[in-house]
Order: C-alpha cells, then structure tokens, then sequence
C-alpha cells in the first residue's frame, strides 16, 4: 500500500488564507502612505457608493464587527473624513456620509488601491483573474 502524505498547504481553506495574508499586507503598505488602515478605506469605499448605510449594513459589507467598527468611526470622524447623519426613515439609525475631505482623500486612495490591483491583474492571465473573482464570489458567505 503507498502512502501518501498530505501537506496543509493544498488545502483551499490555506491557499484562501496565504492569498489574503500576502494581499493584505500588500495593501497595508499602500494605504500607508496616506495614513490610513484597510478597514477605514473599505468604510470609505462603501460610503462612496452613495449608500446610506445604517452602522450595521456598513459592518457587514466593510467586513468589519460592530463594536471595532464604532471605534474606527469615532476616529474617522475626528480626522473630519465622514460625518453621522440621523436616518430620516428611522430616528434610531445612524447613516454615515463621506465629508467632502474624506471624498478627496478617497480620490487619492483609490488611484494607490486600483495601481495594487493592477499589479495583482499582472500575476494571472486575463481570463485567470476573471474566474478567481468568480470563484470567490461563489464562497463568500
């Protein structure tokens, strides 16, 4: 009988964790530069869409928990980059709007966010990075 051995590192759930380790600190470097985490670009970025997101559907979709979001909030508003706004359809709901600093200051973030991207584009083959987004997508939860 032949043994095989099996090595963690061709597990999906790794390779998923190795990708997001590398990217991450990818794009920690990057948002350096303006002096700005990973969590607080993604509040940005999903400001900027032009939602008006309740604090708990900004940290579902910025993939950030509640209270470390609430934090990261109070600071951002101190730095003058987002402001609360009482929801009109619910006086017990908190939206959050980008100020106009904060929407230059994503203007500039993003130009760094979408050169790292281009830069992992460059890793795969076109139709590769097309179908890793695809994959992705179908295992996010």
């Amino acid at each position: 009988m032949s043994e095989q051995t099996s090595s963690f590192e061709t597990h999906i759930s790794y390779a998923v964790a190795a990708a997001h380790r590398s990217v991450n600190q990818r794009m920690t470097a990057q948002l350096k530069k303006h002096g700005i985490q990973i969590e607080a670009w993604r509040v940005m970025e999903c400001l900027d869409a032009g939602e008006r997101l309740t604090m708990g559907a900004l940290a579902s979709k910025a993939l950030i928990n509640p209270p470390t979001l609430s934090k990261l909030v109070d600071r951002m508003v101190s730095d003058g980059l987002v402001h609360r706004q009482i929801s009109q359809s619910d006086q017990r709901e908190i939206n959050l709007l980008l100020t106009h600093l904060g929407r230059i200051r994503m203007l500039d973030i993003r130009k760094d966010v979408e050169e790292q991207d281009g830069a992992l584009n460059g890793l795969l083959e076109t139709e590769d990075g097309a179908l890793l987004l695809k994959l992705l997508s179908k295992i996010t939860v």
